[in-house]
């Protein structure tokens, strides 16, 4: 995958991941290169999605661990538990109380 590549496919990450959370009460906030996106929710807990070019992975942080997700087969999957980005983060977000599927 090319470096452009990876850029496409990671804005569209995020671009999904700010859509399944428009009808929600979660702020997101972005870092000024747009690299690192920050969900906060109601309870102060954050989750950090970060797209981590050189290693053309999307990482994410959270209360209950780090999580790095590689595309697959046309999915981001996780090479150390084989699990779904998308997946991940909506038992993420339920984790913190937010009923969200992507």
């Amino acid at each position: 995958m090319t470096e452009n590549d990876f850029n496409v496919a990671a804005d569209a990450v995020f671009r999904r991941i700010e859509q399944a959370n428009d009808d929600s009460d979660q702020d997101i906030d972005y870092d000024s290169n747009g690299v690192v996106m920050e969900i906060e929710f109601g309870n102060g807990s954050k989750i950090i999605v970060n797209r981590h070019a050189p290693n053309q992975e999307i990482w994410l942080a959270a209360k209950s661990g780090g999580f790095h997700y590689a595309v697959h087969d046309g999915d981001w999957i996780s090479q150390r538990d084989g699990s779904e980005l998308f997946a991940k983060l909506t038992e993420l977000f339920a984790e913190q109380g937010a009923r969200i599927h992507f």
